[in-house]
């Protein structure tokens, strides 16, 4: 299994989250979310990072129009509000918890920038993952404007290959299994959750996929 928040088989959340440092342990404290709780609001100051240690949080905004647009939504050893790493002041999007037993890991930004001075390793693996996340939101919300629901569809599936698929050796097949409910694929696409249903009922009947709860099976290219 793939993942975009794996560089060099080093998983971020093992090596940032402030347990594994003598210097932070002692006033770090991991925090608990429950379904709908929000990290933070759109204008709240940006003075942390965050972990996820377990559970799901869905990062948004909305819209003039008042309508919610999800940007992304992460899983455990996921970072996010690293903007505030580049000198964010204050939060341009909300994060909220959409599992009943989220636990985060929050990291000041001073402690990032004092951890990211004395590593230079570590200090690009963090800037790469902030700069491929940047890439990825940009694809995302390409795909929003100019796309239409089915093709939005079919470009997450190749997506979601890239991040949690694998090659099936008996059939060729490419699996993929991931964390996502069908209403968080239905929030990533920007569709209902009733149209994803007839889109991916659709491509089943096409033979070019076949799908259960948490796995998705392609059966040929999707062009």
């Amino acid at each position: 299994m793939k993942s975009l928040w794996f560089f060099d088989d080093v998983n971020l959340f093992k090596v940032l989250c402030p347990h594994k440092f003598k210097a932070y342990k002692v006033d770090h404290d991991f925090d608990a979310y429950k379904k709908k709780d929000y990290i933070y609001f759109e204008e709240d100051s940006a003075n942390k990072v965050y972990l996820i240690e377990k559970g799901k949080v869905k990062i948004g905004y909305y819209s003039e129009e008042g309508d919610e647009v999800v940007k992304a939504i992460l899983t455990r050893g996921e970072l996010f509000g690293e903007t505030a790493i580049l000198g964010e002041s204050k939060r341009e999007e909300f994060a909220q918890s959409i599992d009943n037993a989220t636990s985060i890991c929050p990291i000041s930004v001073n402690t990032m920038h004092d951890l990211m001075r004395n590593n230079q390793t570590f200090s690009f693996k963090i800037y790469k993952v902030i700069g491929f996340k940047l890439k990825k939101l940009e694809r995302r919300l390409q795909l929003l404007l100019f796309k239409d629901a089915k093709t939005r569809l079919v470009e997450f599936l190749d997506e979601l290959c890239d991040d949690y698929g694998y090659d099936c050796p008996k059939t060729g097949d490419h699996v993929i299994k991931h964390p996502y409910t069908q209403k968080d694929i239905a929030s990533l696409i920007g569709t209902s959750r009733p149209t994803l249903n007839i889109l991916l009922n659709e491509l089943k009947e096409e033979k070019v996929i076949e799908f259960s709860r948490k796995e998705i099976r392609i059966h040929k290219k999707i062009a």
